[in-house]
């Protein structure tokens, strides 16, 4: 990271301070990524993005438990994709239910962790979500795979061109934008332009949701690597 680059903020959101403790240590160790706040709740993580960003400077991702009182990670990870579409979410839980994979991942989150992983792979997550890349605990990749194995849904209204289709594999297979235009030979806007048609005929909210979609339709049969969408 250059002098001028500035580390990514972090809110991290969960309601057993040893587990805010443990990864705050963590982070501080990075120069990449820093902890710019904590929430003991959703309804307290709502309320602090509010006044963070009145302040002018809301976070960049959000480290979301699932389970915690009074609102949980999936209903404040699907308030904050709603009022602020900027910011990225991981989810970060000891659960691996398919419910909870598929509730996280439909109310926007980017990635999806268990909390016994490695510090480093939590930080990885950190650095995908806010490239807007999508990245899975290596078991939960293998569950949302099984459980994509299923009858396809009904075709888009508008069909998918061939190059909308080449774009929408890459996008599952984890590449961001500057890889995809390297890739296929194109620039970087018309990679935007693509996926924004691809999101408005499918009628998904994210670029994870379109991951989900490309696996299902067999796009990509599986996700390519351990951990990564």
């Amino acid at each position: 990271m250059t002098a001028e680059e500035t580390p990514i903020q972090v809110l991290l959101v969960d309601d057993h301070a040893v587990v805010r403790r443990g990864i705050e240590a963590y982070l501080e160790m990075l120069d990449d990524i820093a902890m710019l706040d904590q929430a003991a709740n959703g309804r307290e993580a709502l309320e602090t993005i509010d006044r963070l960003h009145g302040e002018g400077m809301p976070p960049d991702v959000v480290l979301m438990d699932l389970l915690m009182p009074e609102l949980d990670g999936i209903a404040a990870t699907a308030a904050i994709k709603e009022r602020w579409p900027e910011i990225e979410v991981v989810a970060l839980t000891s659960f691996i239910e398919e419910d909870k994979i598929h509730g996280a991942l439909q109310a926007g989150a980017t990635g999806y962790l268990l909390k016994d992983a490695a510090a480093s792979e939590v930080a990885a997550a950190i650095r995908a979500a806010y490239h807007g890349e999508m990245h899975l605990d290596p078991a939960v990749a293998r569950r949302l795979a099984e459980s994509l194995r299923a009858p396809k849904r009904e075709e888009p209204i508008e069909p998918l061109t061939e190059r909308e289709r080449e774009v929408l594999g890459q996008v599952a297979a984890g590449k961001a934008n500057k890889e995809i235009a390297r890739q296929l030979r194109i620039s970087e806007r018309t990679v935007r332009t693509h996926v924004s048609s691809i999101l408005g005929k499918l009628g998904l909210a994210s670029r994870t949701q379109a991951a989900l979609y490309a696996i299902r339709e067999g796009l990509v049969p599986t996700p390519p690597e351990p951990g990564t969408l």
